[in-house]
C-alpha cells in the first residue's frame, strides 16, 4: 500500500510539472545569463529579488488558521450583488491628442500621454488564473472589457508591473501584442514574455531607479514593497515595482502592488511632484500587511509622492482578500477628505482628460 501511495504522489508531481511547462500561461523564467546579472545588484540576494525593508512572507500558523476560519465563514458584501457599471468608452476621447487617462478596472488603466497611447498592467480577461477552472474570478460589468482589444487603437508602449496573474495577463498580452510597439517590465519578466511569442527586441527590462526616454516620455521604475510569483514553486525571481511616467505637461505615478514604506518619499523626492498618482488601496489584510496598504496608507503614500490628484487602484474586479468589495473607495474618499487632497473616482470605462484641471464629477456608482 505505501508503495503504491509513493507512486501516486511521484506521478501527480511529475503530472503537475509537465502541466506548468506545457502551459504557457505560467511563463517563463530567466534564463541564466540573466541570473547571472542579477548577482551583482543589491536587490537580488541569494538567488532571489528582496525589498529595500526586509520583508517575510510567511505567516505564523495561527494567522493559517484565522484565515482558513475566514475563507469558510466568508464575509458580507465581498463580491457585488449585480453587474458592475461601466460607461462606453469614448474611442475619440481617446484617440485624440489630448492627455488622458482611462480606467478599466483593477489596475489596469489605459493613458494617452503626448499622444502616445500607454497601458498599464492590462488584464481584460474574465479571471486571473493561469486556469480556467480554479482562481478570481472577474465581477460582471455591464460591458464586457475584453471586447476593446478589437477596438483599441495601436499601443506605443504596455507597462507591466509585476509578473502576478491580477497584472500581468497572458490572454490579454497574447491578443494585444501585435498592436504593441514596445513592452517595459521589471527585470525578468521578459521570460514570460518572451514565452508568448513577443521579440526580445520589443521588450525593455528595468531595475529600480532606472530612467530612459521614450519617444519623447520619461519612463523610470521606481521601487515597491511586495513579491512577485508566477507558477507554482519558487517566487521573487522576477522584480516588482511601479512607474514615473514624465511628458510634456502630465507627470502621473502608477504605484503597482506594495505595503506602505519609506520609499514612497524617495520617490517624491526624485520625481514628484505629481499631477496625477495611481495608488493601490485594496486587497489589504493585516496578515499581509507589508504586501498591500489600506486605504488610508495609500492616501498617506499619495502625499509621500508630492501627488496633486489621486486615483485608487486595485479594486472592482477581484476578490483577493476579506473586505468588503467597496470598503476601498468608502474609506479612502474619508481619509482624502480629512486630509484635503483630490481624490477622483471615475467609472471604469470613463476617459479623463488629463489638463490643468483634472476634474471628475463626484458619482458613488458602486452604490447598487
Amino acid at each position: 500500500m505505501i508503495i503504491y501511495i509513493f507512486s501516486f504522489i511521484i506521478l501527480l508531481c511529475v503530472g503537475i510539472t509537465a502541466f506548468i511547462k506545457l502551459n504557457p500561461a505560467f511563463g517563463g523564467k530567466p534564463t541564466k545569463e540573466q541570473q547571472e546579472f542579477y548577482k551583482n545588484l543589491d536587490n537580488y540576494v541569494n538567488g532571489k529579488f528582496v525589498n529595500e525593508t526586509p520583508t517575510g512572507l510567511g505567516m505564523s500558523a495561527s494567522d493559517i488558521l484565522s484565515m482558513l476560519k475566514d475563507s469558510i465563514a466568508g464575509a458580507e458584501n465581498r463580491k457585488p450583488h449585480g453587474e458592475i457599471p461601466v460607461e462606453s468608452i469614448d474611442w475619440e476621447k481617446i484617440k485624440s491628442e489630448k492627455d488622458s487617462l482611462t480606467w478599466l478596472g483593477h489596475s489596469s488603466f489605459l493613458l494617452s500621454i503626448d499622444n502616445k497611447k500607454l497601458l498599464i498592467d492590462p488584464i481584460l480577461s474574465t479571471i486571473a488564473s493561469p486556469v480556467s477552472f480554479a482562481g478570481s474570478k472577474k465581477y460582471k460589468y455591464s460591458e464586457n472589457i475584453l471586447d476593446i482589444i478589437d477596438k483599441i487603437p495601436p499601443i506605443d508602449a504596455i507597462f507591466i508591473s509585476h509578473d502576478h496573474y491580477d497584472h500581468l495577463d497572458y490572454k490579454s498580452i497574447v491578443k494585444l501584442s501585435s498592436k504593441v510597439s514596445h513592452f517595459f517590465v521589471p527585470l525578468g519578466v521578459s521570460s514570460h514574455l518572451m514565452r508568448w511569442g513577443i521579440s526580445k527586441e520589443k521588450i525593455t527590462e528595468l531595475n529600480w531607479w532606472d530612467e530612459m526616454n521614450y519617444q519623447g516620455l520619461t519612463i523610470a521604475l521606481t521601487p515597491s514593497r511586495h513579491f512577485s510569483k508566477r507558477g507554482i514553486f519558487g517566487s521573487d525571481a522576477t522584480l516588482w515595482g511601479g512607474y514615473a511616467i514624465i511628458g510634456k505637461n502630465i507627470n502621473l505615478y502608477y504605484s503597482g502592488d506594495g505595503g506602505y514604506d519609506s520609499h514612497f518619499k524617495k520617490i517624491g523626492e526624485k520625481y514628484g511632484p505629481f499631477d496625477i498618482t495611481l495608488i493601490e488601496g485594496a486587497q489589504y489584510d493585516r496578515r499581509w500587511f507589508w504586501a498591500h496598504m489600506k486605504p488610508e496608507e495609500a492616501v498617506h503614500a499619495h502625499l509621500d509622492v508630492k501627488g496633486r490628484n489621486m486615483m485608487l487602484m486595485h479594486w472592482s474586479a477581484f476578490t483577493l482578500a476579506y473586505h468588503g468589495w467597496k470598503e476601498p473607495i468608502e474609506r479612502a474618499l474619508k481619509e482624502a477628505k480629512k486630509s484635503e487632497i483630490s481624490l477622483i473616482a471615475p467609472k471604469i470605462g470613463k476617459t479623463v482628460l488629463l489638463d490643468s484641471n483634472i476634474n471628475v464629477p463626484f458619482s458613488s456608482w458602486w452604490d447598487f
